[in-house]
């Protein structure tokens, strides 16, 4: 476990770059739904706390289990590959548009140096 105040500033900051393509893709996905755009901006709004409560929850009632946090960071990150394998990777293949993969390795380069320079 890291209590670096950098380490965690750089995780802050690629979580909410990593948010922002997600959330203009699941907008678009809402609205063209059914869903009005006044309606799609008030849910998220709601649904950007539940990170927020989630931290704290974390925080102040697993800091004493780091056991039980290992084991549910394990499990979250199986959650994260199962929606990587089902949905993210199989649309990422698009004829004649290679953003993607692209955007995929800069980011994990940018991850790596990122790591490096903390």
């Amino acid at each position: 476990m890291s209590y670096s105040t950098s380490m965690a500033t750089l995780l802050a900051v690629f979580i909410g770059l990593q948010n922002l393509p997600e959330a203009f893709n699941s907008y678009r996905d809402l609205v063209q739904s059914g869903y009005t755009p006044k309606k799609t901006l008030i849910i998220f709004f709601f649904l950007s706390f539940c990170g927020i409560v989630g931290a704290l929850t974390g925080h102040f009632f697993l800091t004493d289990y780091p056991n039980l946090t290992a084991h549910l960071m394990t499990f979250a990150s199986g959650g994260i590959l199962y929606l990587l394998i089902q949905d993210i990777i199989p649309e990422s293949k698009l004829k004649q548009n290679y953003l993607v993969p692209l955007g995929s390795t800069v980011g994990f380069l940018v991850g790596i140096i990122g790591e490096k320079l903390i």
